[in-house]
């Protein structure tokens, strides 16, 4: 007979919810979670679907997640097709097998388990799960949080399901993640013929030193939680194809990954004051995607570690390391917020796939947390 678990997985990945449609994803888990007695409430915006579910009241533990995967590309990289899960060699394959189909389905058939053996608990479980997380991030969890906080809803503990680890189940966890912010920046000069400088502002030239020195900046030294802020050029774009005439505007991209030493405010301050002292003529637009968040040592954090040393014989490594999660927004409700899931190797890759073992793993490492925080 089937894993339960596997089972689950494997009808969500036949869905092919590429960011943020999510195509029947939530109404299997909204049938799963339904049977045992959760209540369900659609929370959609735009072109996205949510969903909050919860059973019980008091204190609340939250799992989080998202159907919504990233695109297949060219499938005929593909050893086999990308939306029909496959089995091979104890792994699961199909896109969003590691991030994150695997994670919800070993969350649900957890929360039944438990369920089924603690149908009186105390408190409340709950779970957000989201269709666009892989995408713009606009209309999904930030708006189900928003939503919760105008109804002064108490989150005590989330586990998000992203795929944390790194070689073996467990073998990190991770306790925040850096804040995120992006310019988008438009240099503005004089076109004109290259064999008449004095007749130009090559808007490139004026570009040049200015970027060179900002990526000479040492933004802070981190702390015991974050890594130092880091900044990459990300897009250059200029010219119009010919080599004798110099462009009229020039745009550069650039992204901040910051730890909690600094803010955005001081970000954009000192790149704006910069440009100002260079005289340099520019519009600029910032996207802030997310502030940093920590969880610290307490509860949530002690029960997943002692649950992973049960499981896994190993003690894993807090980490803030990776991009942004929905756990930036989640934390705005609910000061421990963690994220425990399967190894990442393979997360939008050809081939995306994940231990079926590991999913074993992982759902008994769920049901013993939902055990020690809400029985």
């Amino acid at each position: 007979m089937i894993c339960p678990i596997i089972k689950l997985a494997k009808q969500l990945i036949r869905c092919p919810s590429i960011s943020p449609n999510d195509k029947g994803c939530q109404e299997i888990i909204i049938e799963h979670l339904y049977s045992i007695g959760f209540t369900i409430e659609k929370l959609n915006f735009g072109d996205t679907q949510n969903l909050w579910a919860w059973r019980g009241t008091g204190k609340t533990l939250v799992f989080a997640g998202h159907t919504d995967v990233v695109p297949s590309g060219n499938q005929k990289f593909w050893n086999t097709p990308p939306f029909k899960p496959t089995i091979h060699n104890g792994m699961l394959y199909g896109r969003g097998a590691a991030d994150m189909k695997g994670s919800l389905a070993a969350m649900i058939v957890a929360a039944e388990r438990f369920v089924f053996y603690n149908k009186d608990y105390k408190n409340r479980l709950a779970f957000i799960i989201t269709s666009d997380e892989e995408s713009h991030a606009i209309n999904g969890t930030v708006k189900v949080i928003e939503t919760l906080k105008m109804r002064n809803e108490q989150l005590d503990y989330c586990i998000i399901g992203e795929p944390s680890s790194t070689k073996y189940i467990g073998d990190v966890i991770k306790n925040g993640r850096r804040g995120s912010i992006t310019a988008n920046v438009c240099i503005y000069g004089i076109q004109g013929h290259v064999a008449y400088p004095d007749l130009i502002d090559n808007p490139i030239h004026r570009i040049i030193p200015i970027l060179n020195e900002l990526i000479l900046i040492k933004w802070d030294y981190g702390n015991k939680y974050f890594p130092p802020t880091s900044m990459q050029i990300v897009n250059i774009q200029s010219g119009i194809g010919v080599n004798n005439i110099t462009p009229n505007e020039l745009l550069v991209q650039f992204n901040f990954r910051f730890s909690s030493e600094i803010t955005d405010v001081f970000i954009k301050d000192r790149i704006e004051s910069l440009l100002q002292y260079k005289k340099i003529n520019y519009t600029i637009k910032w996207y802030l995607s997310g502030q940093p968040f920590i969880t610290k040592c307490g509860i949530l954090i002690n029960t997943v570690i002692d649950t992973v040393e049960h499981y896994s014989k190993l003690t894993p490594q807090l980490s803030t390391s990776g991009g942004t999660s929905d756990g930036r927004f989640i934390s705005t409700i609910c000061s421990q917020v963690l994220e425990l899931g399967p190894v990442n190797s393979t997360i939008h890759k050809i081939n995306e796939c994940v231990s079926i073992s590991d999913l074993q793993i992982l759902s008994l490492m769920y049901e013993r947390i939902m055990k020690k925080l809400i029985l």
